[in-house]
């Protein structure tokens, strides 16, 4: 299994809604991500479905002001 199926398994979620933000996410962005972004989205992917969809929603912060976690933030938010 490759690093990028690896990814996709771990977006598979438990709500719709996230399901389907996460997969666009992959679609336009995964093979442009640089290596940090890389890391910080798999840090997301360790967070409860509710948490990160209030980050990908807007109505949550990140709790680090990581330059790549804030980027890749900001392209989920708009896919």
């Amino acid at each position: 299994m490759s690093e990028s199926d690896r990814v996709r398994w771990h977006c598979r979620r438990g709500m719709l809604e996230l399901d389907l933000v996460l997969v666009r996410f992959l679609d336009r962005h995964l093979a442009t991500l640089t290596p940090g972004q890389h890391v910080a989205f798999k840090t997301l992917l360790e967070d409860s479905d509710n948490d990160l969809w209030d980050l990908v929603s807007g109505h949550g912060e990140p709790a680090s002001a990581d330059p790549d976690m804030l980027t890749v933030i900001r392209l989920l938010r708009d896919v």
